[in-house]
């Protein structure tokens, strides 16, 4: 264990996008107080938003009032950052146990135990063939709702297949000594397969219903794009199945032609961040082009646009082909331009920080921070960045039993971080 810390006390600014905002004030590391100013453009009767940068497309309109640049907010909380762990290859996905250790994918292919002492565990045997070029390995991680006593773990990974490759799931039962995996099982595939290393997603939650949802890309490529509005097939949709990879009978395209019956919502583009609210409600938060970054609220059967319907503009910085709106698609809840590349999220409903509970946490690649969104009513009311001055990409985020919040960095020498109430 390599122990750092790193601690913040700051002050709530709480604001919503309609509420009239004041300069925020940190406290710091003397103890003194300096007041520092709000970039962006401020009025009267609006906060100045977090985001004061230039957008990727200027001339783009968001659809109503907060669905980007929110209010910038600190909260009331103080935290220490201890880094758990160092050592960790790529990791792509942490996963906290009761015990206090975590299960942790590293994109190469392996599955390891990192203790709560720092440890890292050799990798875990039985895992399928992976295919880790490019975006392409070792994904998510999770565990089934009945972990402690079936001992189950789902994983998600580029498969290699005949004509290319795709996102697939599997599941298999930990060993007592958590040294490797029996009755392994791929119990999902997205079709079809394709022969490139972009796109596969993915993420995976367990829903209040006990089903697995499962998020994949739509690759990339301007040939497999159309395939995100295509039911007949998995690329750029949701997918809800049972724990055994059979489909739940209410699916919304259950018996229309040949579409996949697995489909839950169609029309994404690379979902690396999902996670369900208290209430039992899935949101996540996909990759979008340069300035199209979005939160989406996912709803059965929805049609959330792409790659007819989007934000923000091509990475050449040519216009995207279609509008921002069209009917019978759902507006984003919140996008960002410039974008912060989200990848893993949690809603936070621990004990640890009162104030923070209900937020929703979305690790930032490109931003190189973590981000907390104040959601009220369906929309999202703030906006702060945490841990941005680490300059690291955080990977994923996930709370612990303890109530901390644990990240870990997307580094070739990766890091385990623990975010904690400052004793």
């Amino acid at each position: 264990m390599h122990p750092t810390r790193a601690t913040l006390l700051i002050t709530l600014c709480v604001s919503a996008a309609s509420a009239a905002c004041t300069p925020r004030t940190a406290e710091s590391t003397s103890g003194t107080s300096t007041t520092v100013p709000l970039g962006g453009p401020s009025t009267d009767n609006a906060c100045a938003p977090l985001e004061s940068r230039a957008a990727n497309a200027p001339s783009q309109r968001p659809a109503f009032a907060g669905q980007t640049r929110a209010c910038a907010a600190e909260s009331v909380a103080a935290y220490d950052v201890a880094v758990v762990a160092t050592g960790i290859a790529k990791p792509w996905a942490v996963e906290p146990l009761a015990s206090g250790d975590f299960l942790v994918t590293e994109k190469g292919g392996q599955l390891r135990i990192v203790s709560a002492t720092g440890t890292i565990g050799a990798p875990i045997t039985g895992l399928p063939a992976i295919d880790s070029r490019g975006q392409g390995g070792l994904l998510d991680v999770a565990l089934s709702p009945g972990f402690d006593t079936d001992r189950t773990v789902f994983w998600s990974f580029s498969e290699p297949r005949d004509g290319g490759n795709g996102t697939s799931i599997a599941r298999g039962v930990l060993s007592e000594d958590r040294r490797s995996l029996g009755d392994v099982r791929v119990i999902f595939r997205v079709l079809p397969a394709y022969a490139n290393n972009l796109h596969f997603g993915s993420r995976l939650a367990f829903g209040p219903d006990g089903m697995l949802y499962a998020t994949f890309g739509e690759r990339s490529d301007n040939e497999t794009r159309p395939y995100a509005q295509r039911l007949d097939s998995h690329l750029g949709k949701i997918v809800r199945i049972r724990p055994d990879g059979s489909v739940p009978t209410d699916n919304p395209f259950i018996g229309q032609g040949n579409a996949r019956p697995e489909i839950w919502s169609v029309g994404h583009r690379n979902i690396q961040a999902a996670a369900f609210d208290a209430n039992g409600q899935l949101w996540e938060i996909e990759h979008g082009t340069r300035g199209g970054d979005e939160l989406n609220r996912i709803e059965k059967g929805k049609n959330y646009g792409w790659a007819e319907v989007g934000y923000g503009v091509e990475y050449s910085g040519s216009p995207l082909p279609g509008p921002t709106a069209r009917a019978g698609t759902e507006q984003p809840v919140y996008y960002w331009d410039p974008v912060i590349a989200p990848s893993g999220a949690q809603f936070y409903t621990g004990d640890a920080f009162p104030a923070w509970r209900g937020n929703l946490f979305i690790g930032a690649l490109r931003e190189q921070r973590l981000v907390r969104l104040s959601i009220q009513n369906g929309r999202v009311t703030s906006e702060e960045h945490l841990l941005a001055d680490r300059r690291r990409r955080i990977r994923d985020v996930k709370q612990g039993p303890d109530g901390a919040l644990y990240v870990v960095t997307d580094d070739a020498s990766g890091e385990l971080w623990r975010i904690s109430p400052r004793r």
